[in-house]
């Protein structure tokens, strides 16, 4: 994690900055799958309880993101959107956590699954899981389609906490660019 890149949302009178996030960051899933190895994290730098904000910051090597930079990937946001040079990191003593939390938000997927893996007949699960137990996520996130299920929407819901300096060097984000394990700088 020894460089980044900022890709900040710029103002536009037709469409809200989650709008355009939500583009960004689909793209930027779309070119992780291609060219990255684990290798190329994000963070939001000025994020907050509710929003992602408007600065997406790519982290990694000046290779893997000088590769990312080869491919056209923004291809469509370059009007919505401004662009820093591949930069060195600064030093840092506090890092990012930045991983998905999944929504236990459908009784009736939850309650399929007890079926499934459990024997239970339909009134069994309905018992064993209320309807109460729709967990609602007080997190931001992003809307992305999903390329495996027909292109249907789903919110990708991100946490992103401060930790101390991390304790191991091996380096492993998702095509989505998060991590429950490796932390990014933060600055």
């Amino acid at each position: 994690m020894d460089y980044y890149l900022d890709i900040t949302i710029l103002e536009d009178p037709e469409f809200t900055k989650p709008i355009l996030m939500n583009a960004l960051f689909s793209k930027l899933h779309r070119a992780l799958v291609e060219v990255s190895n684990g290798d190329i994290g994000v963070s939001f730098p000025d994020a907050t309880k509710k929003s992602l904000g408007k600065t997406l910051r790519l982290h990694g090597s000046d290779n893997s993101l000088g590769k990312l930079e080869t491919i056209s990937w923004r291809k469509g946001l370059g009007d919505f959107t401004q662009v820093t040079v591949i930069t060195a990191a600064p030093e840092v003593n506090e890092f990012w956590l930045v991983q998905r939390v999944h929504a236990q938000s459908n009784p009736d997927r939850i309650r399929r699954r007890a079926m499934k893996r459990q024997g239970l007949t339909y009134e069994q699960a309905v018992e064993q899981i209320p309807d109460s137990v729709a967990e609602q996520l007080d997190l931001p996130f992003v809307r992305i389609k999903s390329q495996s299920t027909g292109g249907q929407q789903f919110p990708l819901f991100i946490k992103q906490t401060t930790v101390s300096k991390p304790n191991h060097s091996d380096t492993s984000f998702s095509k989505y660019g998060l991590s429950s394990t490796t932390p990014v700088p933060k600055f």
